[in-house]
């Protein structure tokens, strides 16, 4: 995942407790306190950091699941993202 996303999310974690810190693709965002509220500010905030708009198919509970699921939403829609092993993208 781009460290990007990572300090963005950190703000919008506020159920997180100290253990919580490393966000890695497999952080629960709904159990860590993003809820739906949340989740428009935070798009607003990647949209803006990434300078990409997410299609409205991925505007869906299962996008906003994860840390490695929004990283796949967000890295479909950045040209030449590199293969982080996450979003399975493959580069030349």
């Amino acid at each position: 995942m781009d460290p990007r996303l990572t300090e963005l999310l950190r703000p919008f974690l506020k159920n997180a407790g100290p253990d919580e810190l490393v966000i890695t693709s497999d952080t629960d965002l709904r159990r860590l306190g993003v809820d739906s509220m949340q989740a428009i500010e935070l798009l607003f905030a990647i949209e803006d950091s990434f300078g990409i708009s997410l299609p409205d198919d991925e505007l869906n509970d299962a996008t906003f699941a994860t840390a490695g699921s929004l990283w796949r939403a967000i890295s479909a829609q950045i040209p030449d993202a590199p293969d982080d092993g996450i979003t399975g993208r493959v580069t030349a």
